[in-house]
């Protein structure tokens, strides 16, 4: 029998509290921050609470940009980034699930050698072998593009080895009972496998997304084109404005814009996110 003992779990929540509260703080500011005027922040005399000039901060950053610094407005900048994140999590899961696939169910030589080729790609990630893929990027004409910022990032070690591990735990009687039915392989892969490996897809999906949605190094060498910027990189420029002050109301704005989409995935997603990392369906 389970003593219950409310002082313990008054403790734990108070604990849980202030937790919270600590790990908002920071976020609370940076609104706070963004609702006032700029040179307010500059003085350093801001209060804890929001002012009036909200609707005309994140007007301006949402609808102008910040020209002194080259920034282009943020509703193209989140767009980019949205399509950056989803492209990058979507073409890493629809590899690694073809390539762990091919490994687990297809005999051929050298398989397990491809696969701790493929595993030891983890240890060079995008900022160790930089200069040789801005050169492979460049000599096929994709900086400035889409194609450029997404194509270098879009293979994964990691969900590779995901994918495989949670097909080695799939009951071999599945693909001889779908042999039999006179299923090939591919509506094997497409009717068994995928529908079992959702909540792993939608675990790594969120864990993708925020990957793609934080990238910066790449983006920040890969384009000069302010039509292709990202959040991130809007971010940087606005603090770095050369010969002047960064206008901080206009760089907490960004940020809290920057924060919202990564957000609402997780929220949206947590459920399934949760059950992919503790569960699997079989």
């Amino acid at each position: 029998m389970v003593e219950n003992r409310p002082f313990l779990g008054l403790i734990r929540h108070t604990v849980l509290i202030a937790g919270v509260l600590l790990l908002a703080l920071p976020v609370w500011l940076a609104f706070v921050a963004s609702t006032q005027e700029g040179g307010r922040l500059l003085s350093g005399d801001v209060t804890l609470w929001p002012s009036g000039h909200f609707l005309q901060t994140y007007g301006a950053v949402l609808f102008e940009g910040m020209r002194s610094a080259g920034v282009p407005p943020v509703g193209r900048m989140m767009l980019n980034s949205l399509a950056m994140a989803v492209l990058i999590a979507v073409g890493k899961i629809a590899i690694s699930l073809l390539s762990a696939f091919a490994i687990v169910y297809f005999r051929f030589p050298l398989r397990k050698t491809i696969f701790w080729m493929i595993f030891l790609t983890l240890m060079l990630p995008v900022e160790v072998r930089i200069v040789p893929t801005f050169q492979v990027v460049a000599g096929l004409g994709l900086l400035d593009s889409t194609a450029g910022l997404v194509l270098p990032l879009i293979a994964s070690a990691t969900a590779t080895f995901l994918f495989r591990q949670f097909f080695l735990s799939v009951p071999p009687e599945l693909a001889e009972a779908a042999r039999i039915d006179g299923a090939g392989p591919m509506r094997f892969f497409a009717d068994i496998l995928v529908p079992l490996s959702r909540t792993n897809i939608a675990a790594l999906f969120v864990i993708l997304f925020i990957y793609g949605w934080n990238q910066y190094l790449w983006p920040f060498i890969a384009t000069t084109d302010e039509a292709h910027y990202t959040v991130v990189m809007g971010i940087q420029r606005m603090v770095a404005v050369p010969d002047s002050e960064p206008i901080w109301n206009l760089v907490m704005a960004t940020a809290i814009l920057g924060m919202l989409p990564p957000v609402a995935v997780v929220v949206a997603m947590q459920k399934l996110f949760v059950k992919g990392l503790v569960d699997s369906e079989k």
